[in-house]
């Protein structure tokens, strides 16, 4: 790909910019592929391992544990080291962790084989939004980045069709002793896909000219944007440098605080809106409304479906419509799809319309909150640190996201809160985080549509 010669001399090579997305993108497939197998074998785990209520979250989220450790990490290294070998350290760890969940012979041994993969999700989901943010126009940058939400949420879809055909016929004993192994030992597939093609992609090229590498910058931008563009986009990001400080400390100056603490609270926001809990217990929520094991992961892979297909709908409206409509319509229809799930645990009713507002909010999500968060925060943050304070905002995500997992099924067998709202509760309060949501954006979220990286920092120092 370093080699490709297909240079527009006026826009670049689209093809080029294209190609090398799409393998950061492999980041945020096994980034959902990772975090969404779990939810087919949530359940054989919990026979298999004889789990309380306490440990069914711990074997769940205990991977989210390893994402806050790795997002944390890897923002120092990308810094120091390059974007482009965080990637490589991450399909390493996606590997190890593929073979080794497949072959526990215990609960502890699966534990820290998942915290391992976990580690490799929480660098990838830093490093691959920002690395495509580096590399791409201007003018199409929200959709190459959003095609790497696409990647997550075809990481889940594909993982949610492996568990269902592993299970499809089998019964349930061999399930529980075997079939999980397998939906486990299957990632490495993608995982050694990854780690084969992250040597070919070229540096970002605003690391290289951090490092004062400006000719082999210069030599990216010209193949991503042509040599006109190249020669100007040099020069603002070496102007960009020359008033960073290379401190983390300059994102607690006037202005950037702002940017620091929109990207902590949307990390924050999303997760606390329900959408990993719906995900990787989707077959446990639809077997609590009536259906079977096998009905409940072909119901998952409906969800995944969903999912992908909206967020392909955001790939097009994010540099159309901008950020700010997208997140207000998303959590403003995630509200109302959570209050309708609430209600009907509530009551206790099932039937289609229930798997209707599962897919609703399934679709808000995936339409705003879910890509857009990583456009938002792969492009608010200066150049010399952009590493370091996306790892503060991704460790941010990380970290509600393992609160939001081990706590839903706490929360959803807890006999007092059963007792009183019937499995309702925790959507209902998933649904006040969205309410939340809308006025958040509504009062401090600008639109940074069509702008480049530099003219966001500028707009963030003159604030």
């Amino acid at each position: 790909m370093e080699d490709s010669n297909i240079v527009s001399s006026q826009r670049g090579s689209i093809v080029y910019v294209s190609l090398v997305c799409a393998v950061a993108a492999l980041g945020g497939l096994l980034f959902g592929y990772d975090t969404g197998v779990i939810s087919g074998a949530i359940g054989p785990l919990e026979v298999r391992f004889d789990l309380n209520p306490k440990m069914v979250g711990w074997a769940a989220s205990c991977a989210l544990v390893g994402c806050i450790f790795g997002a944390a990490f890897a923002g120092t290294v990308s810094d120091r080291m390059g974007r482009k070998k965080v990637l490589i350290i991450s399909a390493v760890l996606f590997l190890v962790s593929a073979v080794g969940t497949a072959l526990p012979r215990n609960l502890v041994e699966f534990i820290i084989f998942r915290f391992l993969g976990g580690l490799g999700v929480g660098a990838a989901s830093m490093i691959s939004p920002m690395y495509i943010a580096e590399i791409s126009p201007a003018r199409i940058r929200g959709r190459m980045v959003s095609v790497n939400q696409l990647a997550i949420v075809s990481g889940f879809l594909v993982v949610y069709f492996v568990n269902y055909f592993i299970a499809l016929g089998q019964s349930e004993e061999w399930i529980v002793q075997t079939g999980w192994r397998w939906m486990f030992g299957s990632e490495s597939l993608p995982a050694l896909l990854l780690l084969v093609l992250a040597f070919f992609v070229p540096e970002s090229p605003r690391w290289l000219t951090k490092q004062g590498r400006e000719d082999e910058a210069t030599g990216i931008l010209t193949k991503v944007n042509g040599p006109e563009h190249a020669q100007r986009e040099m020069t603002a990001i070496k102007d960009a440098l020359a008033h960073e400080s290379g401190s983390i400390l300059q994102l607690f100056q006037p202005g950037m605080r702002i940017a620091l603490a929109i990207g902590i609270v949307l990390a924050i926001l999303q997760q606390v809106t329900g959408i990993n809990a719906v995900l990787y217990y989707a077959p446990e929520i639809f077997k609590n409304i009536g259906a079977g094991t096998e009905s409940a992961l072909l119901q998952t892979v409906i969800v995944g479906v969903v999912n992908a297909g909206f967020t392909v709908v955001a790939i097009w409206a994010v540099d159309t419509l901008g950020r700010r409509p997208l997140m207000l319509i998303g959590a403003s229809g995630m509200g109302v799809a959570l209050a309708t799930i609430g209600l009907a645990f509530y009551f206790n009713q099932q039937g289609i319309w229930v798997l209707i507002a599962v897919l609703v909010y399934i679709a808000c999500f995936a339409s705003s909150m879910g890509p857009v968060f990583w456009v938002i925060a792969s492009e608010i943050f200066p150049t010399r640190i952009r590493g370091r304070a996306m790892s503060i905002a991704t460790v941010a995500i990380w970290v509600s996201c393992y609160l939001v997992s081990q706590t839903f099924p706490m929360m959803d067998k807890n006999e007092w809160l059963v007792e009183r709202f019937n499995h309702g509760f925790s959507f209902w309060l998933y649904g006040v985080f969205c309410v939340v949501t809308v006025l958040f954006v509504t009062a401090f979220l600008p639109e940074t549509k069509g702008k480049t990286l530099e003219e966001i920092e500028s707009s963030w120092m003159q604030r």
